[in-house]
């Protein structure tokens, strides 16, 4: 009988993590949650469980990719095989970490065991002292792994130092711009929809590689962070986000990369309409040039204050555009904060609420922002 009522709790905890319940069953279940501390212990257990198990189908994926990637460079005649006594031997990328890559899918294995041990001899009269035992054990496992995660992330950089460069054909791209000097980017879900590798450059031509991060479709907003050894941290961003309803003839400019150009160029015009295309009430309408390659550009007013994020143009309209507001960056930040998964730099990451850029002349504030615009290169 104790056996049944444990795997039908277990089912329980793993449809809440999931996300399958009615609104009547969470809220009975939070409500037991909170009510019996042993349960809420075993939900927190049972969801870092998941995690370590994800991550690790996660590795066994990455491996796979790698030995199919140096594959194929090798029979490209890319990258050259390594002769061992006259033999051919192939030298996968992979088996530069592959030490540490075992050391985490050790934890991992520990962790389902642990988690396993725990619940099954869950019982309402375990001992108290136990359940915290466990729980301790279950968190120095998760710091063990974050520690692992940096090793592998290391070598992973190690692994591609003496590795020939290969160019990648970027077919298509937009403009990003910086939310955090730490490499910290935002720009529109539809320019790196369904990208495979993505690079940004800044305005004096250094290329980095980056990845996505969090995307929003329905707003059409992606944050990107730069993964790239030779990226070096910017001061504070000069410009601040502004969370309200800009005033109608708000004069605003941007600065962007069009898909003709190879350098950042300037734009201006005016808020035309504090709603988009059909009264879409999430973005506004400017009264401004915006040309193919402009999408994800800051929408900056006098003040040096970012009020949005352009996404958009009327085809038939000379001088139309779209932006999202900015407020929707606040909000896109806030929920990959919900989504973060141990990573302290985002949970202190922060948009600039005070601008530099008050009072000085067009000229100077350009020259103060446009180290903080980036192209981005998508394929």
């Amino acid at each position: 009988m104790q056996e049944h009522d444990n795997t039908f709790l277990i089912e329980a905890v793993e449809r809440y993590i999931m996300g399958e319940m009615n609104p009547d069953e969470r809220l009975h279940f939070e409500n037991l949650r909170k009510s019996d501390s042993e349960i809420d212990q075993m939900v927190v257990g049972h969801t870092l469980f998941m995690q370590k198990m994800n991550r690790y189908n996660e590795w066994q994926k990455f491996h796979k990719s790698l030995n199919e990637i140096h594959t194929n460079l090798s029979e490209q005649g890319k990258i050259d095989s390594i002769r061992l006594k006259g033999k051919a031997k192939v030298v996968y990328i992979y088996n530069r970490f592959k030490k540490t890559a075992a050391i985490a899918a050790s934890i991992a294995g520990i962790t389902t065991l642990l988690i396993t041990s725990l619940f099954l001899g869950f019982s309402p009269r375990a001992p108290q002292s136990q359940v915290i035992k466990l729980s301790n054990d279950v968190k120095y496992l998760a710091n063990k792994t974050h520690q692992q995660d940096k090793e592998i992330n290391n070598l992973k950089m190690q692994g591609t130092e003496n590795q020939p460069a290969v160019e990648i054909p970027y077919t298509k791209g937009g403009t990003g711009f910086m939310i955090d000097g730490k490499g910290y980017l935002v720009t529109n879900y539809h320019v790196v929809e369904k990208s495979k590798n993505i690079a940004v450059q800044n305005s004096t031509g250094h290329e980095y590689f980056a990845k996505i991060i969090y995307t929003d479709p329905s707003l059409d907003i992606a944050i990107l962070k730069i993964d790239d050894p030779e990226f070096k941290q910017l001061p504070t961003i000069p410009y601040s986000f502004f969370k309200g309803h800009s005033d109608l003839a708000t004069s605003v400019f941007t600065l962007g990369f069009p898909k003709e150009k190879e350098d950042i160029v300037y734009g201006q015009g005016f808020l035309s309409s504090r709603t988009g295309y059909n009264g879409d009430t999430l973005s506004c309408q400017l009264q401004m040039s915006a040309n193919r390659g402009s999408s994800g550009s800051p929408i900056l007013n006098q003040s040096g204050e970012v009020i949005a994020i352009l996404n958009g143009r009327l085809k038939d309209a000379e001088g139309v555009a779209y932006g999202i507001e900015s407020k929707n960056i606040f909000k896109a930040l806030n929920e990959l904060k919900k989504q973060n998964d141990g990573d302290s730099a985002l949970n202190n990451l922060k948009l600039n609420s005070k601008t530099s850029l008050t009072g000085l002349s067009r000229t100077q504030q350009l020259k103060k922002i446009e180290n903080y615009i980036f192209m981005v290169k998508v394929n």
